[in-house]
């Protein structure tokens, strides 16, 4: 048998015809390329004008542009990132889609919160507010009055409390109290004399 050499391209013949409906989507396919490539290089050039406004300065993103942009981006894939000319290179949207995987499976929500709950702020005030009034009273006096307000409350946070506010222990803060804060403190004292 004897091949004889054809100009016809190997897998495709030559006789073939196309019907109606399928010329339509080629046509359709083809102007809905064309279509996709027009918007895609509207955007490019949209990117490169912003690229050119902003200059060298930082483009500050919250935490769901970040989130939007990493999944859109680990899609395209880094190659067509870099085509397509983003404003933050493709490294940065990858590195963001790589935290969101590893903030998706760290568990943090199912970890159990130890240690002390912490105090509110209106007991921190009581604390202070009672430690300048009664200079005399000491961590343990200034938690059982609190604690008869209905505050859960133990003398180490007061002395914490008082530390952390630059607030002297009870000794100390006796002789360092002035006269005027001495009369601020116990002018609305009602007198028990008769």
């Amino acid at each position: 048998m004897v091949k004889t050499h054809s100009s016809e391209p190997a897998g495709i013949p030559m006789n073939l015809v196309l019907q109606p409906w399928q010329l339509y989507f080629v046509i359709l396919a083809g102007w809905i390329n064309r279509q996709q490539q027009e918007a895609f290089e509207y955007v490019r050039t949209e990117n490169q004008v912003l690229k050119e406004l902003h200059g060298e300065k930082r483009i500050v993103l919250n935490d769901d542009q970040r989130r939007r942009l990493a999944v859109k981006g680990k899609l395209l894939g880094r190659k067509r990132l870099e085509e397509v000319g983003t404003l933050f290179t493709p490294d940065t949207i990858l590195r963001w889609h790589r935290k969101l995987v590893a903030a998706k499976y760290d568990y943090s929500d199912r970890r159990n919160k130890n240690g002390r709950p912490t105090l509110s702020d209106e007991v921190v005030q009581l604390v202070l507010r009672m430690a300048k009034v009664n200079v005399s009273w000491g961590f343990d006096r200034i938690a059982g009055a609190i604690q008869n307000l209905g505050h859960d409350i133990s003398d180490e946070s007061v002395g914490n409390i008082l530390r952390r506010h630059g607030i002297e222990p009870a000794p100390d803060r006796e002789r360092s109290t002035s006269w005027s804060t001495f009369i601020k403190a116990h002018w609305d004292v009602p007198s028990t004399s008769s």
